[in-house]
């Protein structure tokens, strides 16, 4: 029996998230900036509703084509609130229009949201060794800085716990337990 994170549940969009996207390091803006997205979509709510949604989620916000994402005007806001397949919360909504506005400064600043974003963790995935799901922490001194800067630079919900959770998923460090499978296929 394959053994995996002891986060993972049955559900089979939960398993095929753990096994081919969680914790594989990315590189491109787009995805990232998707990332960046539904992981301030997800606050006070489970991943897996996210994952649920991601789909409509991608049509919804023009594919996360930020150039367009940061565009949106108050109609747009309006329009996304009535969409049931994504979480109509204002907020976050407008979120996302304020961090792609803020995503672009990055690109401009960086030449790519990458290279900036990847410079909290020196350039390289940080491998972590935990035992059980228990020992990883919810923020780290990287995720705090991580944060810190984000806000500095216009962006809303990238608190610490959010940003740890991007790194995470991105692939900035490796926090599948050490006897999940993907651990060691993520080490090379």
């Amino acid at each position: 029996m394959t053994k995996r994170c002891d986060w993972v549940t049955s559900d089979p969009i939960y398993l095929d998230y753990h096994d081919r996207e969680w914790g594989v390091p990315v590189h491109d803006d787009g995805k990232l900036f998707e990332m960046i997205v539904l992981d301030g979509a997800q606050a006070g709510l489970s991943w897996l509703t996210i994952l649920k949604k991601r789909h409509h989620y991608r049509k919804a916000f023009d594919h996360f084509d930020v150039e367009r994402v940061a565009q949106y005007d108050a109609n747009k806001i309006n329009e996304l609130l009535s969409d049931p397949g994504i979480v109509r919360n204002r907020l976050k909504i407008a979120s996302a229009v304020t961090n792609a506005k803020a995503f672009l400064q990055i690109q401009k600043e960086f030449g790519s949201f990458d290279a900036y974003i990847w410079k909290f963790v020196g350039g390289k995935p940080r491998i972590n060794c935990w035992q059980s799901v228990r020992e990883i922490p919810p923020r780290t001194a990287e995720s705090d800085a991580m944060s810190k800067d984000l806000m500095r630079r216009g962006f809303k919900f990238v608190g610490s716990t959010i940003c740890y959770a991007f790194m995470q998923a991105a692939g900035l460090v490796n926090d599948h337990v050490v006897d999940c499978f993907r651990y060691q296929e993520l080490c090379k």
